[in-house]
C-alpha cells in the first residue's frame, strides 16, 4: 500500500539520521520534511518533483541520501524565486543585480554559508551561474544551515559535496581535470580546513571515498539518459519540454509557434549536448565497462531524441507556415484539433490524412514513437505524433532532416513561408492543407486559396 508524499519524505530523513551518529527529534525531522516537500510540488514543476527525488534517493546511503532530498529544491528560474519555505534561509545569501544573482559577502561566523562557496568554488561578488551550479548552490546552502546543528562537520561536507556533483553536463577543464577531479581537490581542502587533527592521507581518503559517493548520486539523478527503453527517455524529455516552457502548461491554448520552440530550445541543448559530458566517473566509480555502458546509452537515446525532435519540428514547422499564409500564429487546436475533450473523441487533422507507405530508410524504432507514442503519457500534448509520423513516412528520414533545414531558413527569416511550403513535395503539403481545412473552420476559405498557390 502507497504512503502519502509528505510521509516518505519523513520516511527517508529519519532513516537517514536513525544511520548517523546524531540524534534527530521527529518534529525536526517532519519540519525538515515539510520543507523539502512544499519545494518540490511546486506547481510550476513537472520533471523536477518529489518522485525524481525518490527515484534519485533509492538504495543510497544515509549521507546521499540527505544530499538527494535537498539537490534540487531551489530552482530559481523555474519557481520564479526561491520556494516560500526557503526565503528565510537564503535571505542574506545573494542580492539582485538585474537578471542575475551577487553572491554577497559571507560572515566570519557563517561556516555553512563559507563551507558551500568554498566546496562550489564560488566568491562572493561574482555573478552565479544560472546554468553552471547556481541552483544547486543555493540548494546546498539551506541544506547546509538546516542540517549543521545535527550532523557533524565532516558528514555536512561530505553532504554539500554530493549537491555540487549534481551541476550537471560538465566537460573536463583546459588540465583534462574533470568535474570530480577538481571536487575531490576541494573536499580535501575543506576537510584540512575544518576537521581538528586531519592529516593528508586521511583526508586524501576522505575526500576520495567522498567524491566516489557524489558520482554514484549525480549519475542516479541523470539516470534517464541510460534507460534502454527510449521511449521512456523521451518522456522524460518531454515532461523538461513542458516544465520549462511555461506556455505549454495548459493544453489547448499554446500556438503553433510557442510549440516549436520549446521544441526548438530542447533539440537545440540535445544536439549541443557531448554524452561524454553526462555520466562521470572518479576511482573506480562506476567500473570502466559500467562507464562505458552508460555512456554508449547516453550517445543513443540523445542522437534518438534529437532525430525525434528534428522531425516534429520539420513538421509543425509545415503548420506554422499555413498560419502565417493565412493570418497570425495561432493556438495548435486551431490547425490539429483538440488534445482531449469532455465532450467525447475530438476531431484531428489525422482523420483527414491519407494513408501512405513509408520510405526504405525510415528509422522503424522513430516512426514506432510517432505512432505509438511515447512511454509515458502527457497532461499537455499528444503521446503520439500523428502528423510527424505522416510527413516522417512520405518523405523518408533523409528527407525529413532536408526539410528541418529548410524549415530552419523560414525561422531564421531566410526564406517566407510560401517559399517553404512550395520547395517541399506538393502532394504532401496538400493533403496537409486539406486536413487542416476540414479543423480550421476560421482559415478553411484561406486555406483552400493557399493550395492553389502551391
Amino acid at each position: 500500500m502507497a504512503i502519502s508524499t509528505i510521509n516518505r519524505f519523513i520516511s527517508l530523513f529519519d532513516t537517514a539520521f536513525r544511520a548517523l551518529p546524531t540524534t534527530v527529534s521527529m518534529a525536526d525531522t517532519e519540519r525538515l520534511a515539510m520543507l523539502v516537500h512544499h519545494a518540490m510540488e511546486s506547481t510550476q514543476r513537472v520533471y523536477h518533483k518529489s518522485g525524481h527525488v525518490f527515484g534519485v534517493c533509492e538504495g543510497m546511503g544515509p549521507l546521499q541520501v540527505l544530499a538527494g532530498l535537498f539537490h534540487d529544491i531551489v530552482y530559481y528560474q523555474l519557481d520564479q524565486g526561491f520556494p516560500q519555505h526557503c526565503r528565510y534561509w537564503l535571505r542574506d545569501v545573494t542580492r539582485e543585480v538585474g537578471d542575475t544573482l551577487v553572491l554577497q559577502p559571507i560572515p566570519e561566523d557563517d561556516t555553512a554559508l563559507a563551507l558551500c562557496a568554498q566546496l562550489f568554488d564560488f566568491a562572493p561578488g561574482q555573478v552565479l551561474p544560472l546554468y553552471g551550479g547556481m541552483n544547486e548552490f543555493l540548494s546546498a546552502v539551506v541544506a547546509a544551515r538546516l542540517l549543521q546543528p545535527h550532523v557533524g562537520v565532516a558528514d555536512l561536507i561530505a553532504v554539500v559535496a554530493c549537491i555540487e556533483a549534481t551541476v550537471p553536463f560538465r566537460a573536463p577543464d583546459s588540465q583534462g581535470h574533470t568535474a570530480p577531479q577538481r571536487l575531490a581537490r576541494r573536499v580535501y581542502q575543506a576537510y584540512c580546513d575544518r576537521v581538528d587533527g586531519a592529516d593528508a592521507q586521511a583526508a586524501q581518503a576522505f575526500a576520495d571515498r567522498v567524491v566516489r559517493d557524489a558520482v554514484a548520486l549525480t549519475n542516479r539523478d541523470v539516470g534517464s539518459f541510460a534507460e534502454a527503453d527510449p521511449g521512456l527517455f523521451l518522456s522524460s524529455t518531454w515532461l523538461l519540454i513542458e516544465e520549462s516552457n511555461a506556455p505549454l502548461a495548459v493544453a489547448g491554448m499554446y500556438t503553433v509557434q510557442e510549440y516549436r520552440l520549446g521544441l526548438s530550445r530542447m533539440e537545440g541543448f540535445l544536439r549541443r549536448l557531448d554524452p561524454q559530458h553526462v555520466f562521470h566517473q572518479y576511482q573506480g566509480q562506476p567500473s570502466a565497462q559500467e562507464y562505458l555502458e552508460l555512456y554508449a546509452a547516453a550517445r543513443n537515446n540523445i542522437g534518438f531524441a534529437t532525430d525525434f525532435l528534428g522531425a516534429k519540428i520539420a513538421s509543425i514547422a509545415i503548420v506554422e507556415a499555413l498560419a502565417l499564409c493565412t493570418g497570425t500564429d495561432a493556438p495548435i487546436a486551431m490547425f490539429l484539433g483538440e488534445i482531449r475533450s469532455a465532450y467525447g473523441r475530438p476531431e484531428r487533422v489525422e482523420d483527414h490524412l491519407p494513408a501512405v507507405p513509408a520510405k526504405a530508410d525510415v528509422n522503424p524504432h522513430l516512426l514506432q514513437a510517432f505512432e505509438k507514442g511515447r512511454t509515458l503519457e502527457s497532461n499537455n500534448d499528444l503521446t503520439a505524433s500523428p502528423i510527424t509520423a505522416f510527413v516522417y513516412r512520405y518523405v523518408g528520414h533523409q528527407g525529413t532532416l532536408d526539410m528541418l533545414a529548410l524549415a530552419r531558413e523560414m525561422f531564421e527569416g531566410k526564406r517566407t513561408p510560401l517559399a517553404f511550403l512550395q520547395a517541399l513535395d506538393r502532394v504532401m503539403v496538400c493533403a496537409i492543407v486539406r486536413g487542416c481545412a476540414q479543423i480550421a473552420l476560421s482559415r478553411r476559405a484561406a486555406l483552400q486559396t493557399l493550395e492553389q498557390s502551391l
